[in-house]
Formats: structure tokens, sequence, C-alpha cells
């Protein structure tokens, strides 16, 4: 009997292994995810200002108020992989390296643009506002979208759905800090975001 009770133990361990705990980590477990539009994943994140965050549908979206989803953890050198929807009229981004986690700007950290409707698109979409323009704005509103984030020592590239956007610029103002999900305007959602250590 004890026999028994111990092998259905480690059965129950291995089961629990392969699809309970891993829930964070992909297979290869460099990669950390951060959000994936579940409740217990919003942990991570800390809510300033007022934007409405909520999770629906498997995402994590807000169509009111403004405000950011700041991590609880800060980074240096990383890559992320984020997956985003937002319509046409959305102003949203995803910041990082941010030094005050209370007061998320453009100048106190690097904002990855998405931004279709901005007036000067040379910083919307595909951007690194006030450091690295693009041309021309990739448009993102009413799909699924995937940015690829790589932030190396000085080094930045952007991609986005398999489109470089942002190619090697350097920038040395903000060498580490938090990274924060933007809501300003319309309708913004994240399904997922990853990040791995470099």
């Amino acid at each position: 009997m004890k026999r028994w009770s111990a092998i259905a133990i480690g059965l129950l361990f291995v089961g629990f292994t392969a699809f309970g705990c891993t829930t964070d980590r992909p297979a290869d477990g460099n990669w950390v995810t951060l959000l994936n539009g579940t409740n217990r994943l919003m942990e991570n994140w800390h809510p300033i200002g007022d934007a409405n965050w909520k999770v629906v549908d498997g995402a994590v979206m807000a169509d009111g108020g403004n405000g950011f989803l700041v991590s609880l953890n800060s980074y240096s050198d990383f890559e992320i992989k984020a997956e985003f929807w937002t319509d046409e009229k959305a102003n949203s981004g995803i910041f990082i390296r941010c030094s005050d986690p209370l007061k998320v700007t453009a100048t106190n950290a690097y904002e990855v643009n998405i931004f279709d409707a901005r007036p000067d698109p040379s910083y919307g979409t595909g951007a690194i506002v006030n450091v690295a323009k693009v041309n021309p704005m990739p448009k993102a509103a009413g799909k699924w979208n995937t940015y690829e984030i790589v932030a190396k020592g000085p080094v930045f590239t952007v991609t986005l759905n398999g489109q470089r956007t942002v190619d090697g610029v350097r920038n040395t103002q903000h060498a580490h800090g938090r990274i924060a999900l933007q809501y300003g305007a319309g309708v913004v959602k994240f399904r997922l975001v990853q990040i791995k250590a470099l």
C-alpha cells in the first residue's frame, strides 16, 4: 500500500510540474511571463493613474481613464515579447527602463509607441519617442500585433509583426528600470507580455 501511495504522489508531482508549475515560463526556461490575460499574473503589476484595467476574454484591457500598469521588478538588459490589440483611436505604448515607477513619462523612460493616430507619425507606432523615428509608420489598429523589443546596454531594436522599425539605435539616458504598459485613449488590450534577461 505504501508503495502505491509513493507512486501516486510521484505521478501527481510530475503532473503538477508539467501542467501547473510552468505557466509562467515557456519550455526553454529563459522567458518569464509577466502577463497572459489572467487575474493571477496581474499580480506582477502595480497600477498608477485611473485607467480601468480589467481581464476580459483572455486579455488585460482598458477603455477609459488614463494610466499605466508598472512592473514590480526592474530590468537592465532584456528582450520583451508583447502581444497587443488596439482600436484606431488608441494611444498606448510599452515603456522600458522607467526610473520612477510612480510617474512614468517619455523623459524618464524609453517609450516604444503604439499610437497610429499620433499627429506627428514619425514618433508613432513602431518608434521610440524622442529617440528613434519610424518611416513609414506601420499601422497596428484592429488586429493582434507582436512587439519584440531588445534593450542591451545603450543599443535598442524594435520589431513589429516581423518588421524592424528601430534598428540598433544607441542611447544612454536610461540604464535600468521598470516596464510600464500605457493606457491613454481608445481601446487597448494586452494578452501576453514575456521578458528574457540578456
